[in-house]
């Protein structure tokens, strides 16, 4: 299956977790006698529709960190909190239906999505020796690339897919930046693939930049891109 067949069968999930009458109209059908059981009625058929799930290949973490919590704490990262770990893709489309989408956050937010039990943070012993793609947005414009990239994410789209440590949307005054997390750094060939990947992905027509977490750590803002695609 392709990147476009993975990323619908991904929405279809969606528009069925939307759609209030979903349950009801299977209920209905079930009750019609086109699939017969030992237990008929409305109410069970209806528990067992919502009990069914999808499990995803990885279990995945938000964080958030709040920028009012920032000014307060000297030390990086100290504000960032876990929110939730899912791990069906039921429970995906449940949190993100009810969550503030990257236009509506505050400025200087940073939301992330990680692979359960993998910090955020240069310091986790994970991302320790990676590095980070990096796109950027109009102010309001990056909602639609975050949750496909979410989707590209859970749904194992990319090839080197276990170089992914999880993504990043920063809100800024004036651009919105969504950043993808890898492990190895040095590895050159699986960084240019999963940003090439990542640019068909979201059909994204700018330059994007990779940098190493230890020059970022060493230089802040004079890290230069080690690689481009």
């Amino acid at each position: 299956m392709g990147l476009e067949e993975n990323l619908k069968s991904l929405n279809i999930n969606e528009e069925e977790n939307n759609n209030p009458n979903a349950i009801d109209d299977l209920a209905e059908e079930l009750e019609e006698g086109e699939i017969a059981g030992e237990e008929d009625d409305a109410t069970s058929l209806k528990k067992g529709a919502v009990e069914q799930t999808h499990p995803l290949e990885h279990s995945w973490t938000f964080w958030f960190d709040n920028p009012q919590a920032k000014s307060k704490q000297s030390t990086w990262g100290s504000s960032m909190r876990p929110i939730y770990t899912f791990s069906t893709i039921e429970q995906f489309w449940s949190l993100y239906n009810n969550i503030h989408h990257p236009s509506k956050l505050a400025v200087g937010a940073d939301f992330h999505c990680f692979k359960h039990k993998i910090e955020p943070k240069w310091e986790d012993p994970v991302c320790a020796n990676g590095g980070k793609w990096t796109m950027t947005f109009q102010k309001g414009k990056s909602d639609t690339s975050w949750l496909y990239t979410l989707l590209a994410l859970i749904g194992e789209q990319f090839e080197h897919g276990d170089e992914i440590c999880g993504a990043v949307v920063s809100v800024r005054g004036k651009q919105e930046r969504i950043a993808l997390w890898t492990k190895n750094a040095a590895d050159e060939t699986a960084q240019t693939s999963i940003g090439k990947q990542w640019k068909e992905l979201l059909d994204y027509n700018e330059t994007i930049g990779f940098i190493f977490h230890d020059d970022a750590k060493k230089l802040d803002r004079g890290a230069k891109n080690r690689y481009t695609v």
